[in-house]
């Protein structure tokens, strides 16, 4: 079985040490980076299953990083930091992060938080492979763009779909009204972000039972989970 590469960024030396001891004893495969320059290059060259991301770092921040990182890979992203405010944690959610660990932290459940998000990365490319998303007695059809519940094709517009296999595509993972807005209607969009608000109210209609799976996250906006 061949083992989970995870990146660890953070500069601190010993904390970069420590994390990978905890994870090699765990059957993790660990590479370090010191800084989010260095990051960005082992991001380009080589494969990995999880990026540990420490927010306080000089230069490039965990924040800026984690921008940069998103646009060139939807590899699974925990933040690691000491920074503990609810804020920071919205605003790591909000950049494309999938989990959020607070230091100092228990071994044993950040190693349950990496596993857990590695999961959902791996059933969602698994999934991703043949352009068929399925949830249950739900099946979201990419290429034809259909949605089929419980064998009956469900119709939808041409936004509720796109918002749907986003929402599903990048399962487990929160996103603001606003970042849906700019990635589901683009930049020059006129509307407000309660259009966002409207199609997911229609999308759970129409979805029925299966409309659980659109959960809201008060405070910050909207993700699918199963």
């Amino acid at each position: 079985m061949n083992k989970k590469r995870v990146l660890i960024v953070d500069d601190e030396e010993d904390m970069r040490f420590l994390v990978c001891m905890y994870l090699e004893n765990s059957g993790f495969e660990c590479l370090q980076a010191e800084n989010g320059e260095e990051a960005l290059e082992l991001v380009k060259q080589t494969k990995v299953d999880l990026i540990l991301l420490d927010i306080m770092m000089p230069n490039l921040d965990g924040f800026a990083l984690c921008e940069r990182i998103r646009a060139l890979s939807d590899v699974p992203i925990i933040f690691l930091t000491a920074r503990g405010d609810e804020w920071d944690k919205v605003k790591g959610l909000k950049l494309g992060g999938d989990d959020y660990v607070v230091k100092p932290f228990s071994p044993g459940e950040l190693v349950a938080r990496i596993e857990a998000v590695i999961r959902r990365s791996t059933y969602h490319n698994e999934h991703k492979a043949d352009g068929l998303l399925s949830f249950e007695a739900m099946q979201i059809d990419e290429k034809g763009r259909r949605v089929v519940v419980e064998g009956k094709e469900v119709i939808l517009t041409l936004k509720e779909f796109d918002l749907l296999l986003f929402l599903a595509r990048h399962r487990g993972q929160v996103f603001s009204r606003e970042e849906l807005l700019m990635r589901i209607w683009g930049y020059d969009y006129t509307g407000n972000a309660r259009t966002v608000d409207t199609h997911i109210k229609t999308l759970r209609l129409k979805l029925k039972e299966h409309g659980r799976f659109i959960k809201t996250v008060w405070g910050i906006g909207y993700k699918f989970e199963v």
